[in-house]
């Protein structure tokens, strides 16, 4: 199936001209007279890349681009800008909307179908590296993948203390004194095997245990 392109041009003669050069090498070629019309082909031929010119009835390039780049569907569709004006402002206005590439009026269509295939020659090696499977990511279990007893009191210790908390802190959450706590850290460090607090709330992120 041949890549698609939305062609934006007011004057008939240079839309006639780019769609036939496009269709002849290959590719299918949308016309719009200008931005409006072209917003309204826009979901119904979802194009691979859109060449439009600058000044139109209506709606022009500039906001063509600037609707078109609101779509997250849209938002890095190739555009190629085709315009008279070539002054470093214009050219800043351009870029600013989202456009990718000026080219200055008037152009040799040669030209334009070579920047035209090196867009869509990358377009089409991203999406043969995105169709390509990457391995799926491993489930999340929903409770802890080890078995280890923990009391309520424990368990409330433990989501404290992975937040940074220190033992006066959790004791003023739970409203126990500070030697309480430092009994029921010491129990989480027995049952978990680890020797230190950094090593406890490691051991319990990796395994899973934190339900705070």
């Amino acid at each position: 199936m041949p890549l698609t392109i939305l062609v934006v041009e007011d004057d008939l003669a240079t839309r006639l001209s780019i769609t036939d050069y496009l269709e002849l090498s290959g590719y299918s070629a949308i016309p719009a007279v200008n931005g409006r019309d072209a917003l309204a082909r826009l979901d119904r031929h979802q194009p691979h890349l859109l060449i439009t010119d600058a000044i139109m009835p209506e709606m022009d390039g500039y906001e063509l681009v600037r609707q078109i780049r609101q779509q997250p569907n849209f938002r890095l569709l190739p555009v190629i800008f085709l315009t008279a004006r070539n002054e470093t402002r214009d050219r800043i206005r351009g870029y600013q909307a989202g456009i990718d590439l000026h080219m200055p009026k008037p152009f040799e269509l040669e030209e334009l179908a070579a920047v035209v295939r090196n867009f869509l020659d990358r377009y089409t090696m991203m999406s043969h590296a995105s169709a390509v499977a990457a391995p799926a990511p491993a489930p999340v279990p929903d409770g802890p993948d080890v078995n280890i007893d923990l009391t309520d009191r424990e368990q409330e210790v433990l989501d404290l203390l992975s937040q940074g908390l220190s033992n006066n802190q959790i004791g003023d959450r739970l409203y126990l004194s500070s030697r309480t706590i430092e009994k029921y850290v010491s129990n989480l460090l027995r049952k978990t095997d680890t020797s230190n607090r950094s090593e406890l709330v490691r051991f319990a992120i990796e395994h899973h245990l934190l339900q705070g």
